[in-house]
């Protein structure tokens, strides 16, 4: 079953703690909302399971919908419910980032800047030191514990939140974590800048293909589980915005990157909310770029921002991009990915 309590914590980070443990290390944040009410939040560094380093993928300047969406959420815990039309973050629906992209890192190693802990302490240290900066910790909330005492921190009552990475397409162990846009995650807002930071987390165990209701790990007709990357075909733009009064023609453009012809027969373009709309059917020439209409009542490119998800015959996620309000608010200009 999913996770019993999801949302997002939205607080100041006040102190950081690296724990020892070797069997499941944390990376420990003390946090306070605006309230005064005291959190911990425990980042995982290691998996219980083999091979044991973590997927991690920082963005220094965090360009998605999601961040708009968390507009008006007080500070202190606020509760989500399921489904994709919040700020909810799911890693394989959300097209928060481009998951190839991720890499791994040991949880502690002597020295400074090469270990998982060094990067989190980098970027939570930098919001330690600003007053202005906001974390947005999304994952699941344990406690409050009254009479018992916070066992990094010592505040009371103990109070925090955890499972601060991908929690879906776990493997057989963790099965009953499964669940869709429930997903972990950091967010630090430094309003100074007008920056957005994301650190995003996953086990190298899950499965990046996922079945839309449990979470659950996907296979291909052979058994396998295509890592994302590994496909030809890229969203490489989309007309959100064309000139003229609504209903309006809002295509997407395809690109054929490999050296080889793609069949796009049954292939389908899906936005945040799950409408879809078919892909023409046909055979995609290497190098070529096809540009699709979106029909209406399929999927829709809303000008506040979205995201859009290319779909093959067989159901899975072939790749995924997001667009910004910014983005999409100059008329007729094509967003280019």
């Amino acid at each position: 079953m999913p996770l019993k309590a999801y949302g997002v914590l939205i607080t100041r980070a006040v102190d950081t703690r690296r724990e020892g443990a070797v069997d499941t290390p944390h990376y420990q944040i003390h946090l306070t909302d605006d309230q005064g009410v005291h959190y911990r939040a425990a980042v995982n560094v290691l998996s219980q399971e083999r091979p044991s380093e973590l997927l991690y993928l920082v963005d220094e300047d965090f360009r998605h919908p999601v961040t708009a969406r968390l507009a008006g959420l007080a500070s202190g815990w606020n509760t989500l419910p399921s489904g994709p039309g919040g700020p909810n973050l799911d890693f394989v629906r959300g097209n928060l980032f481009d998951p190839a992209t991720m890499r791994t890192l040991p949880p502690d190693l002597p020295g400074d800047g090469n270990d998982l802990a060094d990067i989190l302490d980098h970027y939570v240290r930098r919001a330690v030191a600003d007053p202005d900066a906001r974390v947005y910790l999304f994952g699941e909330r344990f406690g409050p514990e009254p009479g018992v005492k916070d066992k990094v921190f010592g505040f009371l009552p103990g109070n925090g939140i955890h499972d601060i990475h991908m929690n879906q397409g776990n493997s057989r162990r963790f099965r009953g974590d499964d669940g869709v846009w429930q997903d972990g995650g950091v967010l630090i807002h430094f309003p100074g800048l007008d920056r957005w930071v994301g650190i995003f987390l996953a086990f190298q165990s899950q499965s990046w293909h996922t079945d839309d209701v449990t979470g659950h790990a996907l296979d291909d007709v052979d058994g396998n589980r295509p890592e994302p990357g590994t496909l030809p075909v890229r969203i490489v733009a989309a007309l959100v915005n064309p000139p003229g009064p609504s209903p309006e023609a809002e295509t997407v453009t395809l690109l054929n990157a490999s050296p080889d012809p793609v069949d796009l027969t049954g292939w389908r373009l899906g936005d945040r909310l799950g409408q879809k709309s078919p892909v023409p059917a046909g055979t995609l020439a290497a190098g070529a770029c096809l540009l699709v209409p979106l029909a209406e009542g399929g999927a829709q490119l809303g000008n506040h921002g979205g995201e859009i998800t290319l779909f093959d015959a067989k159901g899975l996620k072939v790749h995924g991009v997001s667009y910004t309000k910014d983005q999409a608010t100059r008329e007729g200009w094509s967003v280019v990915f």
